[in-house]
């Protein structure tokens, strides 16, 4: 699942320059969308890249008839437009009767044809209802809960399916935890109120915690080392700094990939390069997000990699560069339950691999150690996993 952050910065924040202080530090932060009045539209393009969402007003119902004949370009059009504010969304026209949840996204839309997300205050049983009648024809359903929270959310990610992303309001980084976590399944997204540029870092923060992969790591015991001859090597410089117990995974063979640690640490000889890991030979495979793999040789500036703690905790980093020079290379071989894997590592003390006994040097590397790995039986197409039969050797 792919989590979001949206940022409310409608007319309710203050007057605009309360406002542009506000989603200036969401640009800043990282959100994935602002959440403004139509009429800001054009205001938010300015400031940067975004998505940004609209709260429908009549005043500029003429803009556009309909968002998908409108040119992507144009700095007036919203990638989302939210009806039910100042409406039966947020209480200010009441809900017909004792509403059952009959009801679609017309008793939000009225003669608005662009609208394809609802904005809804959980003000009653009544009003989830509404917002689980709305999300059957809404692509964003943005509820915010007022005296209760977690009960209507719970019930709402229990009934609502795929159909719509359902995005929670809050007004904390610890409230988007929650949100996130609820039902262990959790809301697609939050919709964040504050002023608190800290408060945005850190629901951002939540946010990529969430949305992290948490791999189950094995030891695997070391087999063979042995001196081959030069290779084509790749270290792969991102755009992140990476901590003392995070690398990548990386091997010849995609069911059994090596954790190959950053150049965090430091030496007498080299200073750390803690955006580095000097990966193996071109050939081999990285880890990328989402389970997928690439050739080491395949990577490039602004692509995605798979960051990991010792620990199985996975994060992404962006591809900054590709460094690929010849170099002298070790072939290192590990048995796992019977199946026996391996990788070709630079011959260097910078080059480090975890075994049993902490960060290990490949050129200490010895048979009868154990290293770490991700291990899984299956075969690899174009980087996706596939049931089929591959002998790799």
């Amino acid at each position: 699942m792919t989590r979001s952050v949206w940022l409310k910065a409608d007319d309710s924040v203050g007057d605009w320059e309360t406002r542009k202080r506000r989603i200036t530090a969401g640009l800043e932060s990282g959100v994935d969308w602002i959440l403004v009045d139509e009429s800001d539209v054009e205001r938010v393009r300015s400031l940067g890249d975004v998505n940004v969402a609209a709260f429908r007003t009549d005043a500029d119902a003429s803009l556009i008839d309909n968002v998908e004949e409108a040119e992507s370009s144009d700095p007036d059009v919203a990638d989302a437009y939210v009806v039910g504010k100042n409406g039966e969304g947020d209480g200010t026209v009441d809900l017909p009767g004792d509403f059952s949840g009959s009801a679609d996204m017309t008793t939000l839309r009225r003669e608005d044809d662009r609208a394809n997300a609802a904005y809804v205050r959980i003000l009653s049983k009544d009003h989830e209802a509404f917002a689980e009648a709305a999300a059957d024809d809404a692509d964003f359903t943005i509820v915010v809960g007022e005296d209760w929270t977690i009960i209507p959310l719970e019930n709402l990610i229990a009934r609502i399916g795929e159909e719509t992303d359902l995005i929670a309001g809050v007004t904390t980084a610890e409230e988007a935890r929650t949100a996130f976590e609820t039902l262990e399944l959790g809301s697609d997204g939050v919709l964040l109120d504050t002023d608190d540029p800290d408060e945005i870092r850190r629901t951002v923060e939540v946010r990529e915690a969430a949305e992290r992969e948490s791999l189950d790591l094995q030891w695997a015991e070391v087999t063979a080392v042995e001196r081959t001859g030069m290779a084509d090597r790749v270290c792969v410089d991102t755009g992140n700094l990476m901590e003392h117990d995070e690398g990548m995974l990386v091997g010849s063979m995609g069911r059994g990939l090596f954790f190959v640690h950053a150049e965090t640490a430091e030496s007498p000889y080299v200073a750390s390069r803690p955006f580095r890991v000097n990966a193996g030979a071109v050939h081999a495979y990285v880890r990328t997000p989402e389970g997928g793999t690439k050739y080491l040789s395949e990577l490039k500036s602004g692509d995605e990699v798979q960051v990991i703690d010792t620990d199985g905790r996975t994060r992404e980093a962006i591809v900054g560069r590709v460094k690929i020079e010849k170099r002298p290379m070790f072939r290192v071989e590990a048995e796992l339950d019977g199946d026996r894997v391996e990788t070709l590592l630079q011959n260097a003390e910078t080059i480090k691999v975890q075994t049993r006994d902490g960060r290990t040097a490949v050129t200490d590397l010895e048979p009868g150690d154990e290293v770490l790995l991700y291990y899984e039986d299956t075969a690899r197409h174009f980087g996706e996993a596939v049931e089929e039969s591959i002998i790799e050797k």
